[in-house]
């Protein structure tokens, strides 16, 4: 695979709780594949690509879950290493 994302969930605090934005999200892409992620407004696509490549801004944070590209773990990787 070259990528897989298995049990992705993240979350945002606010001052009236944690907001879960993505829960238990889970998909791999083969070589030669295309993934095409569909679905209304405010239903976490933007949220699952900016975790996916490690560009969630704070205070957003993946709170699980695992981000691997190419059988590497990235998702908590130092934004140099990336």
């Amino acid at each position: 695979m070259i990528l897989e994302v298995e049990g992705l969930k993240v979350e945002f605090p606010t001052r009236r709780g944690t907001l879960t934005a993505l829960d238990d999200i889970s998909f791999s892409i083969a070589p030669g594949e295309i993934l095409g992620v569909v679905g209304e407004s405010g239903a976490g696509k933007s949220i699952t690509g900016l975790a996916v490549i490690g560009l969630l801004e704070p205070p957003g944070r993946i709170a699980a879950g695992e981000v691997r590209l190419e059988g590497r773990r990235i998702d908590n990787l130092p934004h140099e290493e990336l």
